[in-house]
């Protein structure tokens, strides 16, 4: 029986040559709460689109007042590019009204975040992975499908993915695993045609027919 902490290791180990990154966010943002609103933006939408809405749409809303302000149908067309615009700047304006009620900071307790509206644990794990440095593990569609792949998962659930990873992976690493897997995901083991020979993991994954 395979031992998935020590095939973990390895992928740990893999990923840290394969891609030495910093722990650096996708999205663009200055403030705690942009980068909430830019992960609300980035559902169903690539990080690339969310970065160009956002470098207005910051400048246009500078404060948290400015978003809680906001006239709704006029933040929609602002935010249009990302689609699923209606429930998205809907979900902004309130979440920007709430936390304004709570103080106008940013919480970093889980289900204090996924309180606010349009926020699942995805969204509230980058942020509290990149703005309070909790390690988090962030379940989006790469590290869903490739976590799979390499066997450290079975599931589609993407709360259950999270408790399989957070079994498995070394808590020091969660942060940059999400963000490597990303990469991997992107330019390697693509949905649509995936590169499985240049894939520094095609010993490893359980995904590839042999």
């Amino acid at each position: 029986m395979v031992d998935l902490r020590q095939k973990a290791a390895l992928i740990v180990e893999i990923l840290d040559e394969c891609y030495p990154m910093e722990e650096e966010c996708y999205l663009r943002y200055g403030e705690p709460y942009e980068l909430l609103f830019a992960t609300i933006l980035s559902a169903q939408c690539t990080d690339e689109r969310v970065n160009m809405v956002t470098e207005v749409l910051f400048k246009k809303y500078p404060t948290l007042t400015a978003f809680a302000q906001a006239r709704q149908d006029e933040l929609e067309e602002d935010v249009r590019p990302t689609g699923f615009y209606h429930s998205k700047a809907r979900n902004i304006i309130l979440s920007a009204r709430q936390l304004l009620l709570d103080g106008g900071e940013v919480p970093s307790d889980i289900e204090r975040l996924t309180a606010l509206p349009g926020v699942g644990r995805k969204t509230a794990n980058v942020v509290r992975g990149h703005i309070f440095r909790i390690p988090s593990i962030v379940v989006d569609t790469h590290v869903k499908r490739v976590s799979k792949k390499l066997g450290l998962t079975a599931w589609d659930d993407p709360q259950k993915v999270e408790r399989d990873l957070m079994e498995v992976l070394p808590q020091e690493h969660w942060i940059r695993y999400n963000l490597q897997i990303i990469a991997h995901g992107r330019k390697v083991c693509r949905a649509r045609g995936p590169n499985c020979a240049a894939c520094c993991f095609a010993a490893l994954c359980v995904g590839i027919k042999r």
